[in-house]
């Protein structure tokens, strides 16, 4: 229980901190004097370059040590924090943004979240795994939630006192960076409990050389590419370029904003919850698509409103059932994986989803400097996330968990 404790206590450090400047990143980049589209690709490659070091990190975690590993995350993160505060060139900038560990989504990003989960899922019983599971994201979006309100109410407020706005993000990122020392701190107290024995096993190709898979590999392959094209989608849509959105379309102040994306990330941690019993009733593939499929029409209607008030609405609609196949995708990778393979599974699907959200910014970031296409990055996320949705029923619906085979 203690180290289940430490988990959560990490989880919630680490997205109240991602919250905190992901509603004014690009406000920070932009005052700072990068142009949308440069804004648009240091997003890209800070989730390109979080991917890759994921995956380095987690295909490597069961075998390095798991508590060994965050450690080093947290080093990441507190170095992301620190070169954003100290660099204004684009080029140094787009370096420490590539090495380092922040989230321009205000969601996990980095190899924590692989790590974290293949450690809860060690520790627990399969029965209560999806529970867990759904709790741990839940302090994730509370999190991130009281991140993203803090962060749009103390820069705002700071503004108003006559702070400008440059100083008054530099102020979230000094605290940034101290979180990531405090995560530091907190992984060294997890016990030995939370790693795993792993038996001396031929690896055979160069993919299972690579990656730390063995029995898996066919089916994480084949979910990672499903997972890409979902989290391309979605990085149409990161937190900070629909802040940004919002801004262009109806002038949204910081505090609105960052009331607005407060109120997301609550409904976004209770419709987590709402996973665990639909999970038991139909399924976690079912449960994945038949929730996610809605969420998407729900978001396509969002620049259809004509005032900041419905559009919002309509997002706060969406984000009651969006994340419930958070959960249920989280604990599925788990649940069809040996324990041993479950942080690289998990880093490994994890990845591609930075990967694929990753390329996605860059195209946004152009498309919001176009009035005629201001709204596309929305209809091209729905649209594509229907696709994915249907793929994933398609390919998997037959793929069953050990909860739901007996």
């Amino acid at each position: 229980m203690r180290d289940i404790v430490f988990l959560f206590c990490t989880r919630s450090l680490r997205l109240f901190a991602f919250g905190l400047v992901s509603v004014i990143l690009v406000f920070f980049l932009t005052a700072r004097g990068f142009t949308t589209t440069q804004v648009g690709w240091l997003l890209t490659l800070t989730l390109l370059g979080d991917a890759v070091i994921s995956l380095f990190l987690t295909t490597r975690a069961d075998r390095w040590g798991r508590r060994r590993t965050l450690v080093i995350s947290g080093m990441l993160m507190i170095a992301a924090g620190l070169a954003v505060l100290m660099t204004g060139n684009f080029w140094l900038l787009a370096l420490a943004m590539t090495i380092g560990v922040i989230s321009p989504a205000g969601n996990e990003v980095g190899p924590f979240l692989a790590v974290e989960q293949a450690a809860l899922a060690h520790i627990v019983e399969d029965h209560l795994r999806t529970h867990y599971v759904a709790w741990y994201n839940v302090a994730g979006f509370s999190a991130t939630a009281l991140g993203a309100l803090t962060g749009g109410a103390l820069s705002g407020c700071w503004q108003r006192q006559g702070v400008s706005p440059l100083s008054s993000y530099e102020w979230l990122f000094w605290f940034y960076a101290g979180a990531g020392l405090v995560l530091i701190v907190l992984s060294t107290q997890l016990s030995r409990a939370v790693e795993v024995e792993i038996a001396p096993v031929k690896l055979r190709g160069p993919v299972a050389q690579w990656t730390g898979l063995h029995e898996s590999q066919p089916v994480v392959l084949r979910l990672s590419a499903l997972f890409a094209l979902d989290a391309f989608a979605g990085g149409f849509i990161v937190q900070s370029i629909l802040a940004y959105w919002f801004y262009l379309k109806f002038g949204a102040t910081n505090l609105e904003l960052g009331g607005l994306f407060f109120i997301t990330n609550m409904l976004s941690g209770i419709s987590a919850l709402v996973a665990v019993p639909l999970a038991k009733r139909l399924g976690l593939v079912n449960t994945m698509v038949f929730t996610h499929l809605p969420s998407n029409l729900l978001l396509m209607a969002v620049p259809l409103m004509p005032n900041f008030h419905l559009a919002a609405g309509f997002l706060l609609l969406r984000h009651l059932i969006s994340q419930m196949d958070v959960p249920a995708r989280q604990s599925y990778v788990m649940a069809v994986v040996p324990a041993s393979e479950r942080s690289a599974a998990n880093g490994i699907t994890a990845t591609v989803r930075s990967l694929g959200s990753g390329l996605a910014p860059s195209l946004a970031g152009i498309m919001l400097t176009t009035t005629a296409l201001v709204s596309a990055p929305i209809y091209l996320a729905g649209g594509l996330k229907i696709v994915y949705d249907v793929a994933l029923y398609r390919g998997f619906r037959h793929v069953k968990p050990p909860e739901e085979t007996k």
